[in-house]
């Protein structure tokens, strides 16, 4: 019987190829490591109201310092702390440290020092590649993809910041959220969307972040001084207005001075039109808040202006007298009666004889709940009811049917209804004319 012939050792070059070839299949098929934007998601936050009502109030990053989160000022509103909530469920209780209300920027501590986004080394260009992080309309930490439009916007001529104009898609929910480059490192702060709308229409807004790591740092060492409230309620000097007053189509034409006010003491009257501050002329109208706040730190400024078209100077005092003004001149006012029930009439809500939204107002906190026109109400808090006659005494649960046939619940709570959209200047006013200093 013939025997059966051993097995040779395969050759070392052999065993060596076949070692290669299996640590490429293992890479292959193996999870990719983390991309740059993988990361940075990472480092993002829904932010959540520390409360019973456990509210979805906006978006939030951690800092390249890494020891705090920064969001808009508009997101946490008064509240001295949030829950701060990563993509992996990890939830932290932080509280709210500093904010800026005219900047729209506020610094929330994190208990434990952590890996913050990394800044960018330059600023974008125009047409530069941009994502931005977040949780729009409460969807969270959603990844959107645009361009940079334009790289300096002031979008309220009361506020002296040039935003960065990108088209990457955000809505209600995205403020507050990083807006990062392909390598996933922080170039601005998503903070508004253009158009009187309450959702994208293809323009938003953020704070670059040369301006954000001035604001973040003075807030954190209380060196930034505040934007003072002047006072004062003014409109650009247009050529209509121009041609009727006989003048040139350059300045800020005053509607009106408040009591008590800074602008009040330093002379202002309605009727006014301000030509310039330091000597410096208001080219546009956007100019007056940058040179106001040039001259903080001074503490007062010279305002050239045109007085039954006579120019005259005023000396603008920019200390903080003006909140002692304020609480000597403010009157005494009752505590408002708290309302104990509503109709949807009340809240702004028309309907038809068969329960259908034909008209909301813009104010309305069902339309900030979420009905619109359109909608028909099928039950209330699980039964049928009759819509029109329907009173709140306590939050509701609208089962809704759109125009489409596909239904849906809101949740509607007169008295603790969501807050709208922000007003800002430039595209998105509520009167473009009219702005507040």
């Amino acid at each position: 019987m013939q025997a059966t012939p051993k097995r040779q050792r395969p050759l070392p070059v052999i065993e060596a190829l076949a070692a290669l070839l299996s640590l490429a299949l293992i890479a292959v098929l193996s999870p990719a490591s983390a991309s740059p934007l993988d990361a940075a998601m990472d480092k993002v936050f829904t932010v959540r109201s520390n409360d019973a009502e456990d509210r979805f109030l906006g978006s939030a990053f951690i800092w390249a310092t890494g020891e705090v989160a920064v969001t808009n000022a508009h997101v946490v509103g008064d509240a001295e702390e949030v829950r701060l909530i990563d993509r992996h469920g990890t939830v932290l209780t932080a509280l709210v440290i500093a904010r800026d209300p005219v900047r729209d920027v506020a610094v929330i501590s994190l208990p434990a020092p952590t890996e913050g986004l990394q800044l960018a080394d330059q600023p974008p260009a125009l047409g530069d590649e941009v994502f931005a992080l977040g949780a729009p309309l409460g969807v969270e930490f959603t990844l959107t993809e645009g361009r940079i439009s334009t790289l300096a916007r002031q979008t309220d001529i009361a506020v002296p910041i040039l935003m960065l104009q990108h088209d990457a898609a955000v809505n209600p929910g995205s403020s507050g959220g990083p807006l990062v480059d392909a390598k996933g490192r922080l170039i601005g702060m998503n903070s508004q969307i253009a158009d009187g709308s309450r959702m994208f229409v293809g323009i938003a807004y953020a704070i670059p972040t040369a301006e954000l790591s001035r604001i973040v740092q003075g807030l954190i060492d209380e060196s930034l001084p505040p934007f003072p409230t002047l006072g004062l309620t003014a409109r650009p000097v247009d050529r209509q207005i121009a041609e009727t007053l006989g003048t040139e189509a350059q300045g800020l034409l005053i509607d009106a001075v408040v009591p008590g006010s800074l602008a009040e003491a330093s002379g202002l009257k309605p009727g006014d039109i301000l030509t310039a501050v330091s000597g410096t002329a208001l080219t546009t109208p956007g100019d007056f808040a940058f040179a106001i706040e040039a001259a903080t730190a001074e503490g007062e400024t010279q305002l050239t202006l045109l007085r039954a078209g006579q120019p005259q100077t005023l000396t603008l005092s920019l200390t903080a007298e003006e909140t002692a003004l304020r609480t000597r001149e403010a009157p005494r006012l009752l505590a408002p009666a708290t309302v104990t029930a509503y109709t949807l009439a009340a809240l702004g809500v028309t309907l038809d004889a068969e329960g259908t939204v034909t008209a909301l107002t813009d104010n309305s906190p069902a339309l900030l709940a979420g009905l619109v026109k359109g909608d028909r109400i099928l039950t209330i808090n699980g039964t049928p009811q009759d819509p029109q006659t329907y009173t709140l005494t306590a939050p509701a649960l609208l089962l809704l049917q759109s125009p489409g046939g596909q239904t849906r619940h809101i949740r509607l709570d007169p008295w603790h209804a969501p807050e709208g959209v922000r007003p800002v200047g430039g595209a998105n006013v509520l009167d473009p004319d009219v702005v507040v200093f």
